[in-house]
């Protein structure tokens, strides 16, 4: 079965999260779709086959299936236009119906994506203990303006907000104690965020529940973070960028525009490259 690898969100011809595309007339088994995704070892792999006049698509990480996963959802736009060129698709997922735009311009490879609504609230403060611990910051490290919350934009995160680049930076943590804390929490991702500007964030983004250190770059993530922001009333101007996977050396670029509607889809946006 042939599997398309694509970066999405890139920064130019360098960049972007990497994930597989699988486009076919029907869906493997899940056992094959999740060995598929096992081989390919990239964070997700997007499965994906016609339904009446949309896409059904189902997302796999090496170690388990996502209910949503914007970065693989953007390859998937991207894959889309290649094969049937530019335009607006509809995606049928587990738990929502979104779509994607995917647009050629050239050797670059537009997408957008309207992800699943967004939803947020304020965190345990026991389970932020737990967090602070795994990482080793304490309440120093902490944006007193950006408080951790849980937040939804397809899939659950926790957002944690930073008060420095340099705790970014500093950002480490054991892999299996992350996977632990992260399924008992039922968290996808626990989101690091910097507030350069109110307009422009450096993120990065553990994914120790699907059996990854870190994720380059993550829309699903991002969608959610928009929301929250949109939810606290941060200056946020309708929309914000987001810089992420510079520590891993994969710098990635996502835009998100924001509603002012609560709850609503956010748009998140970027290029993607053929790998």
């Amino acid at each position: 079965m042939d599997v398309l690898k694509i970066a999405a969100f890139s920064d130019g011809e360098t960049g972007g999260n990497p994930a597989g595309v699988v486009i076919a007339n029907a869906h493997p088994s899940e056992a094959e779709m999740r060995q598929i995704a096992a081989e390919v070892g990239f964070s997700e792999t997007a499965f994906a086959a016609p339904l009446d006049e949309a896409w059904r698509v189902r997302y796999f990480s090496p170690e388990s299936e996502v209910p949503f996963c914007g970065h693989a959802t953007i390859t998937l736009g991207a894959a889309l236009a290649l094969n049937h060129g530019d335009g607006i698709f509809s995606l049928k997922l587990n738990d929502a119906d979104i779509t994607v735009e995917g647009q050629r311009q050239g050797e670059i490879i537009s997408a957008a994506l309207q992800s699943p609504p967004t939803r947020s609230a304020a965190a345990d403060p026991q389970l932020v203990a737990e967090v602070l611990n795994l990482f080793s910051y304490t309440q120093n490290d902490l944006d007193a303006k950006l408080p951790p919350a849980y937040a939804h934009g397809g899939a659950d995160h926790l957002v944690v907000g930073l008060n420095s680049r340099a705790a970014l930076t500093a950002m480490q943590y054991d892999l299996a104690a992350g996977r632990e804390l992260m399924n008992r929490a039922g968290w996808v991702t626990i989101c690091l965020a910097y507030a350069e500007t109110p307009k422009l964030f450096h993120t990065r983004n553990p994914f120790a529940s699907g059996g990854v250190y870190e994720d380059p770059a993550t829309g699903a993530a991002t969608a959610a973070l928009a929301g929250y922001l949109r939810d606290i009333d941060w200056p946020h101007g309708g929309e914000i960028a987001i810089v992420q996977g510079e520590d891993m050396g994969m710098r990635s670029r996502l835009h998100a525009e924001i509603s002012p509607t609560p709850g609503s889809s956010i748009r998140v946006s970027g290029t993607a490259r053929l790998m």
